[in-house]
């Protein structure tokens, strides 16, 4: 259950900053559905605006990394910082860029092998390798 209320397309209508992020997720995402992060979120419209204009200046723009890549990187630290949340709407989003189910299962690999080496590291506390070191 959440923790605040979370604002209908009414409440937003009522609100026009609020109504302006939403506008924009709709024509970014060319699409109706607004997600429940965003409705829990506009309850605090400037941060709603901040939180949207950083989301977007990283996942919705053309770069080095594909969309998928930055969908399955979003998962994998979803997953790291125990988002069930984040887990669940960016896989959607990832099979809706075309991730398929051999690329999740590898994926779901590499995030269980690499908490498995992470939690060994830091107990044992190794040393990073001065070869790791940038030149």
């Amino acid at each position: 259950m959440a923790t605040v209320k979370l604002l209908t397309d009414a409440d937003a209508e009522a609100i026009p900053a609020v109504k302006a992020v939403f506008d924009d997720i709709r024509t970014t995402r060319k699409n109706d559905f607004i997600n429940n992060f965003w409705r829990a979120l506009a309850n605090d419209p400037p941060n709603l605006k901040r939180v949207w204009e950083s989301l977007k200046s990283v996942m919705a723009v053309e770069g080095a990394l594909d969309p998928l890549t930055r969908e399955m990187i979003y998962i994998a630290v979803s997953t790291a910082n125990s988002c069930q949340y984040c887990i669940q709407s960016h896989t959607a989003a990832a099979r809706a860029r075309g991730m398929t189910d051999a690329q999740h299962g590898e994926l779901l690999a590499v995030i269980g092998l690499a908490a498995q080496t992470n939690h060994l590291a830091i107990a044992m506390q190794v040393p990073a390798d001065p070869e790791f070191d940038v030149k």
